[in-house]
């Protein structure tokens, strides 16, 4: 007969395998996301205001914030990643009063599977989608419950608003990043003119579905890492293909954004500015290997408390054209400037 005291020999052994197995048995029904809430932890009933906040990236621009929580009206904040930590709980609950603010980390498919996932998106009363990496977005979150609770938000008169990748995603088309290498450089304006038809240059359709943004394709960190030349090639390659008649185009410049109502109304707000592109014609010359050809590109520039309506693509700023020929982008801007 085999006596143990306890916490040695079998007894021992006993315990390890019930913590072990314990463990094990926790990680097995760990949610594949990760969820952080402050704030009231009941959910509130009101009634947002549509709009939406397109915004360039960079360092958080207060104002962008404060407009979506004033048509939040109070209710129920949710910020969207597919990685990163909760870091905006208190930056915009120290900025705004909601009922709360949430944020929702969906880093895998089997994450926006989730039914939790889901509800979430369908409580709240905003909804801000995170800078990060776009092709995350596309690869996660295309095809499941997540896109399609985001786009029923957005039909129920949600807030959107998004930065950097966020900011990416919100057009009807928009460049995924999904050749990108990871942790590897960004496409280029120069590698992008050179070759409208480099691996990298990727782009998604309908992923999001917001009316007032249909036609359009978004430009993150615009001057500040010369994506001009990039966004000329997206428009190029979108007219080439031959299924759409008309494209354009918006690029915003870092701690800057874009407002945005439902009617196509909206302002600049931050310390860059807001750039609308619109294409006259097809790309003359727009062939795998071979440096884009595309004229005709009229620009509005526009500086904050400036405005546009994008439904009849009018408004303030400062009016130019450019023109793409062998790898050099011409402006008609004194000096030839091209931002």
């Amino acid at each position: 007969m085999i006596r143990a005291k306890p916490g040695t020999g079998i007894f021992a052994f006993i315990v390890l395998i019930t913590v072990a197995f314990a463990a094990v048995s926790a990680a097995a029904v760990a949610p594949p996301y990760q969820y952080f809430r402050v704030g009231n932890p009941a959910n509130v009933r009101v009634s947002p205001r549509p709009g939406f906040a397109l915004i360039g990236g960079g360092e958080d621009l207060d104002a962008a914030f404060q407009w979506l929580c004033e048509r939040s009206r109070g209710g129920d904040f949710l910020i969207l990643r597919a990685s990163g930590t909760d870091a905006y709980n208190p930056y915009i609950k120290s900025l705004c009063r909601e009922n709360s603010v949430a944020t929702l980390v969906i880093p895998t498919r089997q994450a926006a599977m989730d039914p939790f996932v889901e509800r979430a998106i369908g409580s709240a009363a905003a909804i801000f989608i995170s800078g990060g990496d776009q092709s995350n977005y596309v690869n996660f979150w295309r095809g499941t419950p997540v896109e399609r609770a985001i786009n029923r938000a957005i039909r129920r008169g949600v807030p959107v608003g998004g930065t950097s990748a966020g900011l990416a995603v919100l057009g009807e088309f928009a460049y995924s990043a999904q050749n990108d290498a990871p942790n590897g450089p960004n496409l280029s304006s120069s590698a992008a003119l050179a070759n409208p038809f480099n691996r990298q240059v990727v782009i998604v359709r309908n992923f999001l579905a917001i009316p007032t943004l249909k036609g359009i394709i978004t430009e993150t960190h615009f001057h500040e890492r010369d994506r001009l030349g990039r966004l000329l090639v997206f428009m190029a390659r979108i007219l080439q293909s031959g299924n759409v008649k008309r494209i354009r185009g918006i690029g915003i410049d870092q701690h800057t954004a874009f407002l945005l109502d439902p009617d196509g109304r909206g302002v600049a707000a931050g310390t860059g500015a807001v750039y609308f592109f619109e294409p006259s014609r097809k790309p003359a010359v727009c062939r795998p290997g071979i440096p884009l050809t595309f004229a005709g590109i009229s620009v509005r520039k526009l500086v904050s408390g400036e405005r546009f309506n994008v439904e009849d693509w009018s408004g303030h700023g400062v009016t130019y054209t450019l023109s793409v020929d062998s790898d050099a982008v011409r402006s008609t801007q004194p000096g030839s400037a091209t931002y």
